[in-house]
């Protein structure tokens, strides 16, 4: 199947900018961001929809937002977050997330482990409790 690929959360991304993840999550997400990876639409309006962030902040994000691979909503995104809201009963945000994750067979890095953990079939890997060498 070859290596595997990640959708990296919103949290994620905040404690990468903001220079806020251990040594152990900070090298694997930087081997992971110096590859390729990607992030759902929904993480790119989190990430710019935010008031209280600096220019220098948002700057950030949108540099790190124009590295991703942005996943838009399309049709088999929106029928699995269907099913996904209906059976787990997770927020409309997190279930958008983890469809995006699911239809494109991704493994999700988050700190939200408590919403995704429990989705059958979805890879959740907590950013705080990672080991090096993602391959």
């Amino acid at each position: 199947m070859g290596r595997q690929e990640y959708l990296i959360d919103t949290n994620v991304t905040i404690e990468y900018i903001g220079e806020a993840l251990p040594e152990k999550a900070l090298s694997m997400l930087e081997s992971i961001i110096d590859r390729r990876f990607y992030i759902s639409v929904i993480n790119k309006i989190e990430l710019l929809g935010f008031s209280d962030i600096t220019e220098n902040e948002e700057q950030k994000f949108k540099e790190f937002i124009n590295a991703a691979d942005v996943l838009e909503l399309d049709e088999d995104i929106v029928n699995s977050t269907i099913e996904v809201r209906k059976k787990y009963k997770i927020k409309l945000p997190d279930s958008i997330i983890a469809a995006t994750a699911l239809v494109k067979n991704l493994a999700i890095i988050t700190r939200n482990v408590k919403d995704f953990d429990k989705i059958a079939g979805l890879e959740v890997l907590n950013s705080y409790n990672v080991e090096t060498g993602v391959g």
